[in-house]
């Protein structure tokens, strides 16, 4: 299993990214894929989630609005639309597999199975 994150950068605030965690070695309807980041000196936190069978998509409140995340079933890549970023958006971003295929409410804490090695974002005044 390999889940391997781009299009991390450098941004002024209010600027555009977006990242890309392209996956292999597994059936991709089978899990949900969540999206995490980790700033320096802070807890890890779930920003945004996708579940595997609709596609459906779920958020932190911080991040509503200015977030959009979505599966490419063909290409077996999920995608983070950043858009509107802010300077409290800085972190390592990981992408990483839930252990079920739907991402619910508690997708933030939920049990991971397989990480990513992330990708950093940093958002400048």
């Amino acid at each position: 299993v390999q889940l391997v994150e781009s299009g991390g950068g450098l941004v002024q605030a209010g600027g555009s990214l977006r990242l890309s965690c392209a996956t292999s070695g597994f059936k991709f309807d089978d899990y949900a894929i969540v999206w995490l980041r980790q700033a320096a000196g802070k807890e890890r936190e779930g920003v945004a989630c996708v579940s595997a069978i609709d596609g459906m998509p779920f958020y932190i409140d911080s991040v509503k609005g200015r977030f959009t995340a979505a599966n490419d079933n063909a290409k077996k890549t999920m995608y983070l639309q950043m858009d509107n970023l802010k300077p409290e958006d800085t972190g390592v971003y990981v992408c990483a597999t839930l252990y079920r295929s739907r991402c619910y409410d508690d997708f933030a804490t939920a049990e991971i199975t397989h990480w990513g090695y992330g990708t950093q974002v940093t958002v400048s005044l």
